[in-house]
């Protein structure tokens, strides 16, 4: 039980961080998205990082590789609002 609120808080954490070095008027707002884009971004930079050969296996990405997921999710996110591919709903 532990490793689960652990794993929330870093998710949470890097989210946070995310959403404020990358700010934008078309972010989704709210508790819940801000720790599923840390969890996200953590689940991203630990992909890349396998794939990559930054991790071995059963490593996981980090508070670090979590919050630069988590950006580079929030830039994809920014670029297909402005192209239309999402509509900016303003949550």
């Amino acid at each position: 039980m532990s490793v689960l609120i652990w794993i929330l808080l870093i998710s949470l954490v890097a989210g946070v961080v995310a959403r404020l070095v990358a700010p934008g008027p078309s972010t989704p707002k709210g508790f819940v998205f801000t720790v599923l884009l840390g969890l996200a971004g953590a689940l991203l930079a630990t992909a890349v990082g396998h794939l990559t050969g930054i991790y071995h296996a059963g490593r996981g990405a980090g508070f670090i590789g979590a919050s630069v997921g988590a950006i580079v999710i929030l830039f994809i996110w920014h670029r297909l609002v402005v192209l239309g591919h999402i509509r900016d709903h303003g949550l």
